[in-house]
């Protein structure tokens, strides 16, 4: 499979659609045997997700509601549900893949992650199920990042951008502005270190959160394609641009522009100090936005203090401020081995459909199926990352999604090791070289 970040030709379908709909800690299961299909009164299907009450309150109600109204519907099919922490999950899916007892339907994410699992023959083909009607309902270009050779594996839930939120009333009192330019954002990290202001906070030791910020230093030194393009090959990490990047890293790592203690702080650990006032800025993906929009159990206060930024641009530099990272988040996934296939593909058909519906006014989440934007009221920073994603140029889809799942996680230590000025950003560049050239 080709791994690229998504085209503007696919970035334009997206937005297209967008205008045409909207102008016209684990729960874990009991490991029930599910029985051969049609052959019991009751059926028992595996789900498992990665939204806990705690940390994802309003993912996790929806997925609760959609799971009463389909066995109300479905009075022959209990859904159990295993919900652990992303990383979690991430951990746990590959311990059942290997012992081949992947639950009935789960989350996938897009293109490298899906590789092994499909050659594994773990994963069911969708496109029945797509070709059943519901392809309709996705915005055009989402389903192609779970798609190999032409098949689809998953049916996305979200499409994401990750901006830069921030904390107005701390960049207010010390005289701060949005900055636009790399040279006016290393001030405003500057500022806010000397007077004592965490400037931003980053939860490395799960480690793909510091690769957003190395995404977006090598787009703005080298342009959107310099990073995909050593990725799959037609470049290489060892380009300038990406060892700039590199080097940028940490050069903020010195001026202490992270939370201290950034490499041994999971992302739910080191949202803290931005959600308590503590931390001024906090890249992440636009699937934060309940948290400063419809949550109510944050504070009022809290929410109206929140704004969001681009990345700023770098003078010289190739990229433009109106290049995002993000792409389609998790989508559902159906087990190839799964005893009650058909009850599962039913069950993915049904909560893809039901999840679009309640996930933007229920969670102010941006669904990878379309929105008729002018029947739902959307808060106002929900509507403006709408208006980014519409004005966008580029989106690079996350690096670890893009490689295959060995190589994700040798780029992922590699990240934590150069936050951590472990090795310098010329064996970075060189260790990515060796991992993807010993999978050529």
């Amino acid at each position: 499979m080709k791994r690229k970040a998504i085209s503007f030709m696919v970035l334009s379908m997206i937005i297209l659609s967008l205008i045409l709909s909207g102008c016209s800690g684990s729960s874990s299961s009991n490991g029930n045997d599910n029985g051969s299909e049609g052959k019991s009164d009751q059926v028992t299907l595996k789900f498992m997700h990665l939204w806990p009450a705690g940390s994802s309150k309003q993912h996790n109600q929806i997925v609760n509601d959609i799971v009463a109204e389909f066995e109300e519907e479905n009075p022959g099919v209990k859904v159990q549900l295993d919900i652990l922490s992303n990383e979690q999950y991430k951990e746990k899916l590959k311990v059942l893949s290997a012992s081949n007892e992947l639950p009935d339907v789960g989350l996938t994410w897009a293109a490298g992650f899906l590789e092994p699992y499909v050659n594994g023959n773990m994963f069911a083909p969708l496109n029945d199920v797509l070709d059943a009607g519901l392809n309709e309902s996705f915005i055009s270009g989402t389903t192609e990042a779970y798609a190999i050779d032409g098949t689809t594996y998953g049916l996305p839930l979200e499409l994401n951008i990750a901006p830069i939120y921030y904390n107005k009333k701390i960049f207010a009192d010390h005289n701060l502005e949005v900055p636009e330019t790399y040279e006016e954002f290393k001030n405003v990290v500057k500022t806010l270190a000397d007077n004592g202001v965490t400037p931003i906070t980053v939860g490395n030791k799960d480690r793909w959160t510091g690769s957003m910020w190395y995404m977006y230093l090598a787009d703005r030194f080298g342009g959107p394609e310099t990073l995909t393009n050593a990725i799959n090959r037609t470049g290489t990490f060892e380009d300038p641009a990406l060892i700039q990047a590199a080097q940028e890293i940490q050069s903020l790592v010195d001026m202490n522009a992270f939370v201290k203690g950034f490499n041994g702080l999971s992302n739910d650990e080191a949202k803290g100090p931005f959600m308590n006032n503590q931390a001024a800025m906090y890249l992440m993906g636009s699937w934060e936005l309940p948290n400063y929009t419809t949550n109510e159990d944050v504070p009022q206060e809290f929410r109206d203090s929140i704004g969001f930024f681009k990345f700023p641009t770098v003078e010289g530099g190739k990229g433009d401020i109106n290049s995002f990272v993000g792409g389609p988040g998790v989508g559902l996934f159906v087990s190839e081995n799964s005893k009650v296939k058909e009850e599962a593909k039913k069950f993915v058909t049904f909560f893809v459909e039901k999840w679009g519906e309640r996930s933007v006014t229920d969670a102010g989440v941006i669904p990878a199926t379309k929105v008729d934007t002018a029947s739902v009221d959307l808060p106002q920073m929900y509507i403006d990352v709408l208006d980014e994603l519409a004005n966008a140029s580029n989106i690079t889809l996350y690096a670890d999604v893009q490689m295959s799942a060995g190589v994700a996680n040798e780029h992922l230590n590699m990240i934590q090791s150069l936050f951590g000025k472990q090795i310098t950003p010329e064996e970075f560049a060189k260790m990515h070289e060796e991992a993807l050239a010993s999978e050529e």
